[in-house]
């Protein structure tokens, strides 16, 4: 089939790399955002996807709205059988979906239709999970709620950052979109509506959002904080200070803290939760690599009745 590829950022690269290797698939063309202000200096550089499709010598369409009339008729002088789609970053309205005859599928990181949105991972791992995956799904109009193609499942460790789990999910997903597309080449997939219940959504993460709240009780801040790990990346003030937290360890054992307050001794940093204590493990505090928390401690210098909040 000749396909055009959708995708914007790493997540999507396992996919784009396996049907530039099938020899079943031509990939005509990939399609993502506009080069985006990346480092200090904000300098604009292409997306993950797009520095893979030059590199493989595949033409790379950076549309700012691919809505338009304009990118339509670019889109329809391909002549694609299908669009695969994989964390792309953008809406598509009716006359683009309109266009190839296979329509466009798309390789979504749950098991639809939980966590419908754009961050299932993070939500799954937030929301205590023990089991996720990938779905590939015919896209429509309304946000992820089109007929089921294909799914794979994984399993949720209890030590999963929403890194480590959609790296994983991002192989077999892969995996599953190339069958799909192989399927859709046969004529031997027909898609099934997605069930009207177990509908979950899963928003956007804004920063704020990711800022801890320590009267939750630690298992619930101990998968928060890996819900957001590495971006947006959890965050708490200490003091009068914004720092960025990685994992915690929940300590059942340690003396109950009241939510928030710091202790510190030779063994690390704990902070009272809504229940035990957790103990921090990195600590990256404004314009400073990351850190082991106690080595943070020590050169804080962290005064009487300084809190987490």
């Amino acid at each position: 089939m000749r396909i055009v590829f959708a995708g914007t950022p790493a997540p999507a690269l396992p996919s784009l790399r396996r049907l530039l290797d099938s020899p079943r698939h031509d990939v005509v063309a990939v399609l993502t955002r506009p080069d985006a202000a990346v480092g200090r200096r904000g300098k604009p550089a292409p997306s993950e996807v797009a520095r893979l499709a030059l590199d493989a010598g595949v033409p790379v369409l950076r549309p700012p709205r691919p809505n338009t009339p304009e990118f339509v008729a670019e889109l329809s002088a391909l002549a694609p059988d299908c669009c695969a789609v994989v964390a792309y970053g953008a809406l598509l309205g009716e006359p683009l979906l309109a266009v190839p005859r296979c329509g466009w599928v798309n390789l979504h990181f749950s098991l639809l239709p939980a966590w419908r949105g754009a961050a299932p991972v993070q939500a799954a791992i937030a929301a205590g999970d023990t089991t996720t995956g990938a779905t590939t799904f015919q896209i429509e109009p309304a946000l992820d709620t089109g007929p089921v193609y294909g799914v794979v499942t994984e399993t949720i460790r209890s030590d999963d950052t929403a890194g480590d789990l959609l790296n994983r999910l991002a192989e077999s997903g892969a995996e599953l979109l190339e069958a799909t597309m192989d399927g859709l080449a046969d004529a031997a997939l027909t898609p099934v509506p997605q069930s009207s219940e177990g509908i979950s959504m899963a928003p956007k993460i804004t920063p704020e959002g990711a800022r801890v709240r320590w009267d939750l009780p630690a298992h619930v801040v101990d998968r928060r904080i890996r819900a957001v790990t590495p971006a947006p990346g959890a965050w708490t003030m200490i003091g009068d200070l914004r720092v960025k937290l990685g994992p915690v360890t929940a300590d059942e054992s340690a003396d109950p803290l009241p939510p928030g307050e710091l202790m510190v001794d030779r063994t690390g940093v704990r902070v009272g939760t809504g229940s035990h204590p957790v103990l921090l493990g990195q600590i990256q505090p404004p314009g400073k690599k990351s850190m082991p928390a106690g080595d943070w401690a020590r050169g804080a210098r962290l005064g009487d009745g300084v809190r987490a909040q």
